[in-house]
């Protein structure tokens, strides 16, 4: 403990030095002039392909590894004309035409030589017709797959004169998923920015002042995307277009708290101390444990997603942790000294002078922290019922997967050229299911495949017994009835496995994109219930060493999930009601909770840690109140600025990103302005000194009646 309280001692000493300061911001200079470079590169490292977002162990994982034996990893692009009239002679000859065209191309990975079709609906007076275009996919085919889809675009026109032409298929829906996730990282990056830059105007009313934490900020994010750039490229670390884009928010969010947490403290210490070094020295001394058991609070949980079977979930763990990690040291270094260089006149217009008056002690938190003081019981109690009955919003919650038709919100083209397949073709048409066996038992499991209700028998492509051949195994394709994204069809792969699975000796798998929608679906339900746990269990021991007490953090961790509730409950309600969206994604409650816990629970440390420290000077209830009134305006800015950035995942167009932005931001809010500031003030209220139990505070703090030392305080005010 020694070691530890001197090394803090020479962090901030250094840090705060009057020289030191400078070599602290030179070697950030030094820093980011190094890793500029390598931040740049991060989307070229993403790794976005199936296997980066599929568990593991899948089934349909390993069909896809296996595949990859008997031909080059391919997504069929599928165009597809129709005319409800039938299609006309002059239809049939732009068709052959578009044809002959396709297989001429050869970029962007495209196999034209390899197309197949037309292939019409019905023999006579057809009213539709489909190509099949394979489009090769490799290393960096999942980056190039949207100007694959344009390329074929190109060849075959937009249709018109009541002949319609989409593209759809595997190929044309992760082409228009692609072009969602473009430009991702910029969309995110000035959405983040100007929320950020809206807020701390708002928060310091300095024009100049915001600039501090911004540059930081900025420093930090640059930082740690060279650093996961040089470990995705070196060290085997799983970016995609998820985790990155989720990094952006992560480092914006909670380095811009923190910078909030701990400039809130020096302002106020700004007041007591003349010498700007010696007010910094002890904001530092005095916020920095709190700061820094948030961050680590914040990292830990993100490590234990390390522990999910989603490879796409498991991957963002160490990226989420070391963006916050450079967030968390950029404001605990960069951040300190550069305040220090620009002095008291960067909070222009409202210099915080020597000497000034404290402006928290008679503000709107300190009058509700007294008021809360008058009946805290009946303040928790009535709040906590009003937020268990807003939480009963979780019966309209559909977080069973969203099918691509609902996964945008908007529609784009592979969407409609879908719906129009369906009406001529069956509806798996294009994203058929990949069968891998043993050859000696190939016939017998094609057999089975065809038997079941939701397979077309006539469609598996190549016989069994002639299928291509590799170390003894086989691989063909049957196509399915129902659209490939559909609880019919996901129940149809589950029943074709335990038919062929049955087969004697086949060690037959069964794959392809609904299997993988399947797989990744039953893995996502398996990290909700191992990871849930855990995070809540990482919290409960932070916050018990932080506050060195268990009574504390089990009230904190309860209202952490009553909060959680309530978010997803309103949340269900908004998406049902307002935005008619149509369900979620299985793993929407996963990120939601380890998001808003992970980071909300930063708002209750800062407070907690506050009102330990009054408490040890003036007893656990006035303590309460004072801890309200200091804290309560930085954290309420603090949440504001965590919501914004999170808001910002709205801008894109993905129904997802959206749902996950939205129930963020309004967990966040609710954490701020009901639950920390009410339910946790009045709990904590209600308790007493019990709530530092075990430690000495629970007996020593100097209470003796329930209420008199805050009922003194409210009494004096009001005189």
């Amino acid at each position: 403990m020694r070691q530890l309280d001197a090394w803090k001692r020479n962090t901030i000493r250094f840090v705060c030095g009057r020289r030191s300061k400078w070599l602290v911001v030179a070697l950030w200079l030094v820093v980011l002039v190094i890793a500029a470079p390598f931040g740049s590169k991060l989307n070229s490292a993403q790794d976005n392909d199936a296997q980066s977002w599929l568990p593991g162990s899948a089934e349909s994982t390993q069909v896809l590894d296996i595949s990859e034996h008997f031909r080059p990893e391919q997504i069929p692009g599928v165009v597809i004309y129709a005319r409800a009239s039938g299609l006309t002679a002059q239809d049939r000859q732009q068709i052959a035409q578009d044809v002959r065209q396709i297989k001429a191309l050869r970029a962007h990975g495209v196999r034209g030589a390899e197309t197949q079709g037309p292939v019409f609906d019905r023999q006579s007076a057809p009213r539709a017709a489909q190509i099949y275009v394979p489009i090769t996919m490799n290393a960096q085919g999942w980056q190039r797959i949207a100007p694959a889809v344009d390329s074929i675009r190109d060849q075959v026109g937009r249709g018109g004169g009541g002949l319609a032409v989409h593209i759809t298929g595997p190929g044309g829906t992760s082409a228009d998923f692609s072009k969602a996730f473009e430009g991702i990282d910029t969309t995110l990056l000035f959405s983040a920015m100007t929320v950020v830059i809206v807020m701390l105007l708002l928060t310091f009313r300095s024009p100049t002042l915001l600039f501090v934490p911004l540059l930081g900020v900025v420093a930090a994010l640059f930082t740690a995307q060279a650093l996961i750039y040089v470990l995705a490229k070196h060290a085997g670390l799983t970016v995609n277009g998820q985790s990155a884009g989720i990094l952006t928010v992560l480092v914006f969010g909670a380095g811009t708290d923190y910078a909030l947490l701990l400039v809130a403290r020096y302002r106020e210490e700004l007041r007591r101390h003349e010498d700007r070094h010696e007010a910094m020295a002890l904001a530092m001394n005095r916020a920095g444990p709190a700061v820094l058991a948030s961050g680590l609070t914040v990292v830990l949980s993100m490590l234990v997603l390390l522990a999910a079977e989603m490879n796409s979930t498991r991957g963002l763990g160490p990226v989420a942790a070391i963006g916050v990690t450079i967030a968390l040291l950029a404001m605990l270094t960069l951040f300190p000294a550069l305040l220090l260089i620009f002095g008291r006149w960067i909070f222009w217009p409202a210099v915080p002078h020597f000497g000034s008056a404290d402006p928290t002690e008679g503000g709107l938190w300190a009058r509700m922290g007294r008021r809360i003081a008058r009946r805290p019981r009946l303040v928790w109690g009535a709040t906590a019922v009003a937020l268990v009955a807003l939480s009963l919003g979780l019966f309209q919650l559909r977080a069973a997967g969203i099918a691509n038709a609902d996964a945008f919100t908007n529609t784009p083209d592979s969407i409609v050229g879908q719906k129009v397949s369906a009406r001529y073709f069956p509806a798996g048409t294009g994203d058929p299911l990949v069968i891998v066996s043993n050859k000696a038992q190939a016939t017998q499991v094609g057999r089975a495949v065809a038997a079941d209700r939701g397979v077309v028998p006539t469609s598996i492509g190549v016989p069994p017994g002639t299928a291509p051949e590799h170390n003894g195994q086989v691989l063909f394709e049957a196509t399915m009835r129902a659209p490939a994204d559909s609880d019919a069809a996901k129940a149809t792969v589950q029943r074709v496995r335990d038919a062929v699975h049955a087969v004697p000796g086949a060690d037959a798998r069964v794959g392809g994109g609904t299997a993988a929608l399947l797989d990744m679906e039953n893995a996502q339900t398996h990290d909700n219930y191992l990871v849930i746990p855990l995070v809540l269990t990482v919290v409960l021991l932070v916050l018990g060493v932080l506050l060195r007490a268990l009574v504390a953090p089990l009230l904190l961790i309860g209202t952490v999930v009553l909060s959680l509730a309530t978010a997803l409950g309103l949340s269900a309600l908004a998406f049902r009601h307002v935005f008619d969206y149509a369900g979620e994604d299985v793993a929407f409650p996963l990120f939601v909770f380890v998001f808003l816990v992970a980071l909300g629970i930063d708002y209750n440390i800062f407070l907690t840690t506050r009102i330990r420290e009054e408490a040890m000077r003036q007893g656990t209830r006035p303590g309460v109140v004072t801890g309200l009134a200091t804290t309560g305006a930085v954290i309420t800015s603090a949440g504001l600025v965590l919501a914004g950035t999170f808001a910002a995942l709205g801008t894109l167009p993905m129904v997802g990103f959206a749902e996950i932005g939205f129930a963020v931001a309004l967990g966040v809010l609710l954490d701020t302005f009901v639950v920390r500031s009410v339910l946790v003030t009045s709990l904590f209220l209600d308790v007493g000194k019990k709530v530092w139990w075990p430690h000495h505070l629970a007996h020593e703090d100097g209470e003796s009646h329930p209420h008199e030392a805050v009922g003194a305080r409210v009494s004096q005010s009001s005189e």
